[in-house]
């Protein structure tokens, strides 16, 4: 972890606390203007400190974070968890549409698509072919 005095990159640090897999992905998602700094759009290069605040959005589900320390290189998820707070209201929001999507009917199969053998036997009887 470095000072904290210092500045790190914003993609890095994403990387790093591993909201996402690689520091291209990070990018990709600063770039979408999907990860805000201090209620603002940010640059992947921007340099972010301790106690700024971030918004990331990912599908769905979207973090609220105060960042509480620095690191440029990912470490274990144990290390990573230390790196920022997770604002309450944040982490209630995110879990109760996890609960919301978990528990709502998935779309299935309907019955559509490409009749069977014995669909087409009775199309073709009512064709009289």
């Amino acid at each position: 972890m470095a000072s904290d005095t210092a500045r790190v990159r914003l993609d890095r640090w994403l990387w790093a606390a591993r909201f996402f897999k690689t520091r291209t992905l990070a990018a990709a998602a600063i770039g979408g203007g999907k990860v805000e700094v201090n209620s603002e759009r940010a640059k992947r290069a921007k340099p972010i400190g301790v106690g700024d605040r971030l918004r990331i959005r990912q599908g769905p589900f979207q973090y609220v974070v105060v960042v509480r320390a620095l690191a440029e290189q990912r470490g274990p998820p144990s290390a990573a968890t230390t790196l920022y707070e997770e604002d309450a209201e944040g982490k209630r929001q995110r879990e109760r549409l996890a609960e919301q999507l978990r528990v709502a009917p998935s779309p299935g199969y309907e019955g559509k698509g490409r009749p069977t053998k014995k669909e087409r036997r009775e199309i073709e009887k009512l064709r009289g072919a």
